[in-house]
């Protein structure tokens, strides 16, 4: 015989401080938009632009049966020792490098510095330094990356002694600076403020615990 079970849920600001995490911890697992470095993505594929790097993309299919590309960019965090980000295209010279990057991003210093460093290395070697980057193993992280460097001269002259390793730490310095980028924008999004934000616009309820109701 069918029963009326009536059960007292809470608004989040009703719960205990021990609910509370306990709400928010669902709301991160479950109602975060996992989506969210897309944003991120985004202005990377615009600082790689004004860098010289190409990135790779592969077509991935949408809801409403077209296609788009995708950008050859991967992740993984934020807890283990492993953790990094990566990225496959190629790299070449761009002209007015450290000039652009300083308008897209007049208060980041460590992108001033490797747009400088390539800049720099590639004017010792008359701006013919290409690079390719391919994306190895199950890992995602800057030591992840085979990064191949060559000079295309016309000469058949080798490149600098110091160009091969140059070029290769200032992009693994690149796929490091996008991680910091993710880790911050995940640590912003998933704050306690933020998160609470979210469960009160969305009017959640929760039992007494903190377990979500409905």
């Amino acid at each position: 015989m069918p029963e009326i079970i009536e059960t007292t849920v809470y608004r989040l600001d009703e719960l205990s401080d021990a609910a509370k995490e306990k709400a928010r911890a669902w709301y991160r697992q479950t109602g975060f938009d996992h989506d969210w470095f897309e944003f991120v993505y985004d202005d990377f594929e615009r600082i790689c632009a004004i860098i010289g790097v190409d990135l790779k993309t592969v077509p991935v299919r949408l809801y409403g049966g077209g296609t788009r590309q995708k950008p050859c960019i991967w992740f993984s965090g934020f807890w283990s020792q492993g953790d990094g980000a990566c990225f496959e295209g190629r790299y070449g010279h761009a002209t007015g490098a450290p000039r652009t990057i300083r308008g897209h991003a007049p208060k980041d210093d460590e992108l001033h510095r490797i747009a400088d460093v390539l800049q720099a290395i590639q004017r010792r070697n008359f701006y013919q330094l290409h690079a390719t980057v391919t994306h190895r193993d199950r890992y995602y992280h800057e030591y992840s990356m085979a990064i191949s460097v060559e000079r295309d001269s016309p000469t058949w002259q080798d490149m600098t002694a110091d160009a091969e390793e140059t070029v290769i730490e200032a992009l693994r310095d690149l796929a490091r600076w996008l991680y910091r980028q993710l880790e911050r924008k995940y640590d912003y999004l998933t704050s306690d403020h933020l998160v609470d934000k979210a469960i009160t616009a969305n009017a959640y309820t929760f039992t007494a615990g903190g377990r979500r109701f409905g």
